[in-house]
């Protein structure tokens, strides 16, 4: 069966030749050329990925991210931007973005960063350290089946990115998570630019528990993280 990706990119002379040739390598693929109804295209193509060009001209891409992932928090996006700024590439994450490639890009990149979430969306679905239902987390519930994290006041739909570092967290609460070990293990490799965004997604999470002060991530110098949470 055929990989189906949903390919939003408005430079016609480019979308056609990644289109073509991801057609040629046996992908299934649905181009656009505008952030216009994409949420419908979604629900009617049902893509596996989205790979997604930030600078568009008819929305902010940013902002197209954050409403694809709260309909669809577990669809992977990979997004595409010709600026190099770390601000604007961290931006890019915390919209939800779960991969990004600097433009110009190879193809042969962009296949392989498409199989990298591929196998990560499968181990994630296998259930690969998951709890399999819910996890009580001091005042909250985390729901893993339904990307959801849970305080008393609301609900917070989790990414894949973000699910993957909390469950890696809470297969060892209260116990030190190697920093390297979550590297490779999410991102395949812990390179500096991994690294700073695997710091993105702790910032993240440490905002989203706030609403405990018991609940900490703590940063183990040269090590990895420390998740406290309270005992019942």
């Amino acid at each position: 069966m055929k990989r189906k990706v949903l390919y939003i990119e408005d430079e016609p002379f480019l979308g056609k030749i990644v289109k073509e040739t991801l057609e040629n390598q046996d992908f299934e693929v649905l181009w656009k050329t505008s952030g216009i109804g994409i949420l419908q295209e979604i629900r009617i193509f049902a893509p596996e990925i989205c790979v997604l060009d930030i600078m568009l001209p008819d929305v902010d891409g940013y902002e197209l991210c954050r409403q694809v992932k709260h309909r669809f928090p577990v669809l992977p996006v990979i997004f595409l931007t010709a600026k190099t700024e770390t601000a604007d590439l961290v931006k890019g994450f915390e919209a939800g973005g779960t991969d990004y490639m600097k433009k110009p890009f190879s193809i042969e990149e962009l296949i392989a960063r498409l199989h990298n979430q591929f196998h990560l969306a499968e181990g994630k679905n296998r259930g690969a350290g998951i709890p399999a239902e819910e996890m009580a987390l001091g005042r909250y519930l985390f729901f893993p089946a339904r990307c959801e994290l849970c305080s008393p006041s609301r609900t917070i739909k989790l990414s894949q990115r973000d699910m993957q570092v909390l469950s890696m967290l809470t297969d060892r609460i209260n116990r030190v998570t190697d920093r390297k070990t979550m590297l490779v293990s999410i991102w395949g490799d812990d390179s500096f630019f991994n690294s700073r965004t695997l710091d993105v997604y702790i910032r993240k999470l440490r905002n989203y528990l706030s609403e405990d002060p018991r609940i900490e991530i703590v940063t183990m110098k040269s090590k990895g993280y420390l998740f406290l949470v309270p005992e019942k």
